[in-house]
């Protein structure tokens, strides 16, 4: 073995964000589940209203960018460390609009079908 790769090894920072990515492949796991959940409730939702749950709908947008922080990381592609080392996301102006449109597309889509 080569210096340069036995001192590679031994490189303290490298375990140690081994250590999140296995922390942070668990956290994804979970984060799955919940964004699952919250697909289905979304959907039973408009089903039962015929009109989205704004607050889901910030929670899915919140949580999808928290899963690509979580795989820019593990990837590295980014070395910033997503929540609980730094803020959760918030998307809220986001939302507003993404609300807003969906109003629109929803009122042309009911004039085609008159």
């Amino acid at each position: 073995m080569s210096d340069e790769l036995k001192e590679n090894i031994k490189d303290q920072s490298t375990w140690i964000r081994g250590l999140y990515i296995l922390m942070y492949a668990v956290i994804y796991s979970v984060t799955e589940i919940v964004i699952s959940l919250v697909v289905i409730i979304q959907f039973l939702f408009v089903l039962m209203t015929r009109q989205v749950n704004e607050k889901l709908l910030a929670l899915g947008a919140n949580l999808s960018t928290y899963v690509y922080q979580i795989l820019s990381y593990v990837t590295y592609n980014s070395d910033q460390r997503p929540f609980p080392f730094s803020d959760f996301p918030d998307n809220a102006s986001a939302i507003t609009t993404a609300v807003k449109k969906k109003r629109v597309v929803k009122k042309k889509a009911g004039n085609k079908l008159d």
